[in-house]
């Protein structure tokens, strides 16, 4: 116990001066590259303004950090502090998730596949979207775009449902005084992450019998793993603190869900869109950077850092989630044992 509190002490005081120098220095470096990075193909009214917006957010989220340092640096400490149990909990969960049924982690990987299964005939065979596809410049098979748009969607999905309701599913733990709860969360997600790789290499499988072979860049989707990995944990911790004392945020969600679902270009091509405007508005959601991401990292050929605004954008935004979440979660925190 004196082992761990010496440990946040020191985190939270004694490297408070150099975590904060750190984190604005990476700041500053990005804001420099973002305003000397120039596209000149580009609308330079829009670039302006992308430069510009980059700049604030970026300010912004240095001036949080810098504030509110020691309570956001808790929460990571004790994850890494509590790393071997979170890993052997999550191993844990995955497994009893599926107890007690004949085909066990089958029935995880079954729906998935199925529902790629049925969108493909529906979409690409009945309705026949792979010709409204390629008047938008796609030129790869349909199911290979659907199967790189949905995989990433699944652990979104999964992950979020799940870790949402991490603290409800486990308040047996929370109303343990000794019990480190932060973990919760991330138990829910890492949990969800072993069927996420199990359905990557599905993806890889499906490029590979179309011809797309892995190459130097389909090493991109471990970085888009981590990116969708970081932003879902930054968000479970938001929804599974007020969920505890907001009920009907479960049902929003699985709402949210559905509506998301349409609102991400994973059935259709953000290039459909006629306007800049309205791609604007779309690439504002963080998952279609995501899902953009899998699809270039398979078939595209482009690496992460050519999408540089998006890129930018999409740190910012997990970054401040995960700043935002992390406080609300440990601000709530010593009411949860109440409530449940």
């Amino acid at each position: 116990m004196e082992s761990t509190q010496h440990d946040k002490k020191r985190i939270g005081h004694f490297t408070k001066p150099a975590g904060i120098a750190v984190f604005w220095g990476l700041g500053l470096i990005l804001a420099f590259v973002l305003v000397r990075h120039h596209n000149p193909l580009a609308d330079q009214v829009t670039e302006r303004m992308k430069k510009v917006s980059g700049c604030v957010l970026i300010a912004f989220t240095c001036m949080i950090f810098a504030l509110y340092y020691d309570r956001i640096m808790t929460i990571p400490a004790e994850l890494f502090q509590s790393r071997k149990l979170i890993w052997k909990l999550a191993k844990n969960d995955f497994k009893k998730r599926y107890a007690g049924s004949y085909l066990g982690i089958v029935w995880a990987m079954a729906q998935p596949v199925v529902t790629v299964v049925m969108y493909w005939i529906v979409f690409d065979k009945v309705f026949d979207t792979r010709s409204q596809l390629v008047a938008s410049g796609l030129e790869v098979p349909y199911v290979l775009y659907l199967t790189a748009g949905l995989v990433p969607w699944f652990y979104f999905s999964e992950a979020i449902t799940q870790g949402t309701m991490a603290l409800i599913e486990y308040n047996y733990l929370v109303k343990k005084v000794v019990f480190n709860i932060s973990i919760l969360p991330i138990i829910k997600v890492i949990a969800a992450t072993f069927i996420h790789v199990f359905f990557v290499c599905v993806l890889l499988l499906v490029s590979v019998c179309y011809g797309y072979y892995p190459n130097v860049y389909t090493l991109q989707l471990i970085y888009y793993s981590i990116c969708l990995f970081l932003f879902v944990l930054g968000m479970s911790y938001l929804t599974c603190a007020l969920v505890v004392f907001i009920r009907d945020l479960q049902q929003i969600i699985n709402i949210a869900l559905q509506i998301g679902m349409w609102a991400t270009p994973i059935l259709w091509n953000i290039e459909m869109l006629t306007t800049d405007n309205m791609k604007t508005l779309f690439k504002l959601n963080p998952l279609v950077y995501i899902v953009n991401g899998y699809r270039s990292a398979i078939y595209e050929k482009v690496w992460f850092w050519e999408h540089f605004y998006s890129s930018t954008y999409f740190w910012i935004f997990t970054i401040s989630l995960f700043c935002v979440g992390t406080l609300i979660f440990r601000r709530l925190r010593v009411h949860f044992a109440d409530v449940l």
